[in-house]
């Protein structure tokens, strides 16, 4: 595990003191098409932009069956980022944050590309699921758009998927992530340079197979007004504008024309369309036929079109918690309610595993800034598992962690805090930390010890005052002493210690107690 000056370790979650932060944040999106960068700073709650940089880097199409990336499309993208890194360079880690989306989503693990990558950009990289991705670009486009009450649809179309979004001022009620997107369609349908009135067809069936099972709860969500977002969206746009077909946004007439010009040009190579780059012509067709698709089977009039996205998003959310507007607390808030969870009991746990964090910050190098909120958000939730069944609740509890859509964590986040719910008690599994990313894997195995502490201490669930024992670390050796003659007056609590000492040298953790 690195020290608390390690940016590696910020795969757990990423929150920084106020003081920690400038004005100026940066946003890294890494898309299956482009990768972007968005420098900027807030002035009086509006964002100033101050840099920006695109490449076109296509990650989507260098992925192969066997979920691992060409390695030449790899060395394209692994260029970019040391290019981004380099501007990056003298900015605060803590006003970083660097997202990658579905083609990162499918990357295998063990291709170590994540690792490239963010030795390249020099700051960490969080892989975030698609309804996550969904939530934080609603977040950037309706701060682009004037304030109202009325229901909006946003629809963002990417290299590999297109998201979803109804909701109202700056809340999504409604997330959905399609597995479609302007590369993959156009890797399907349009791969051998041709258009033909056949391939769109099939490629507008398939974008309508994806949202067929969406496609009631959206269109009758109340939504009257739609916006879309992307590189694929505005370039629609673009062109259309050109032609003079529609002057503001997309109309659905102005839609099919251009699906109609498209196959009257009969290939990509011979699109000959103003307003339409040379770099967004390979993907243009597939890119087309997702948002025809998204238009007949939602039943979109217009469309206008927003300049604000992911990358926004992203920065309006670092924002929010240097100002400690945090997403993630109102989550867990709704989980311990959903779950109902003993918050009398959880709360005694919390306290008791940051008092003992707080004790080991600097024995076990747990001092970076995002511990106590990993740790403490942890003790919140490590008994959720008891909504399934008692037996074996952590396994049900950690389950659900991992798989349920959490607003505002990121997927390496759910799988630390649900590494720590599986191994607050019974057998310490070692495995589950061996399979994190390599930054977290140590700094998690000992937030997860100081948990089972907490849990254990408070097994009896009493609401009495326990007593603050002191805890003391030299490498995986613990020492925990009481006040003098205590455990001879709790022999239960003796015999917890003994089997928990056990339990811990299974994972080369040895506990000495007194």
């Amino acid at each position: 595990m690195a020290d608390a000056n390690d940016p590696s370790d910020a795969r757990l979650p990423n929150t920084a003191p106020a003081e920690a932060a400038s004005d100026s944040f940066a946003a890294v999106d890494l898309g299956s098409n482009s990768f972007h960068l968005l420098v900027a700073r807030m002035d009086g709650g509006t964002l100033q932009v101050i840099d920006r940089y695109k490449e076109m880097v296509r990650l989507g199409e260098g992925l192969m069956p066997d979920k691992r990336l060409r390695e030449d499309v790899a060395e394209r993208a692994l260029a970019c980022l040391e290019r981004m890194g380099q501007r990056l360079r003298d900015m605060s880690a803590h006003n970083v944050r660097a997202v990658g989306t579905n083609t990162l989503r499918q990357v295998r693990p063990e291709t170590r590309f994540l690792e490239r990558a963010e030795a390249a950009l020099g700051h960490p990289i969080e892989v975030i699921a698609g309804r996550e991705e969904a939530r934080l670009i609603y977040l950037g486009v309706a701060h682009g758009l004037a304030i109202g009450d009325e229901k909006r649809l946003v629809v963002d179309i990417g290299g590999g998927s297109t998201e979803l979004i109804v909701g109202q001022g700056f809340r999504p009620h409604l997330r959905e992530s399609l597995h479609m997107g302007c590369v993959s369609m156009s890797a399907r349908f349009f791969a051998d340079d041709k258009i033909t009135a056949k391939a769109m067809e099939r490629a507008e069936l398939l974008g309508a197979l994806e949202v067929r099972p969406v496609r009631e709860l959206f269109r009758h969500s109340g939504w009257s007004t739609a916006t879309g977002s992307s590189g694929t969206v505005k370039s629609i746009a673009a062109v259309i504008s050109a032609q003079g077909w529609s002057e503001d946004g997309i109309s659905a007439e102005a839609l099919q024309r251009l699906r109609d010009a498209l196959i009257d040009f009969g290939k990509l190579s011979a699109i000959d369309l103003k307003g339409l780059s040379e770099e967004r012509r390979p993907v243009f067709a597939g890119g087309v036929a997702v948002l025809r698709a998204v238009f007949l089977n939602l039943g979109i009039g217009h469309m206008r079109v927003s300049d604000q996205a992911l990358r926004e998003g992203l920065i309006y959310e670092m924002v929010g918690r240097v100002q400690h507007e945090d997403v993630r607390e109102r989550t867990v808030a709704t989980l311990c309610r959903r779950f109902d969870i003993d918050a009398e009991h959880a709360a005694r746990v919390r306290a008791t595993a940051l008092n003992l964090l707080e004790q080991l910050r600097d024995s076990w190098q747990l001092g970076h800034p995002n511990y106590p909120d990993i740790l403490r958000w942890a003790a919140e939730l490590h008994e959720i598992g008891l909504a399934v069944a008692h037996t074996q609740y952590q396994k049900h509890g950690a389950y659900l962690l991992r798989n349920a859509d959490l607003p505002g964590f990121t997927r390496q986040e759910q799988d630390v805090l649900a590494a720590l719910v599986l191994g607050h008690r019974r057998k310490f599994p070692t495995d589950v930390f061996t399979d994190l990313p390599s930054g977290a894997r140590r700094c998690a195995r000992r937030l997860c010890v100081l948990l089972r502490l907490a849990v254990l201490m408070h097994r009896g669930r009493s609401s009495q005052v326990k007593p603050s024992p002191v805890l003391k670390a030299a490498d995986d050796t613990l020492v925990l002493r009481f006040p003098e003659g205590w455990l001879d007056r709790h022999p239960l609590s003796r015999l917890e210690l003994e089997e928990e000492a056990s339990r811990l040298a299974g994972g080369d953790i040895v506990l000495d107690y007194a």
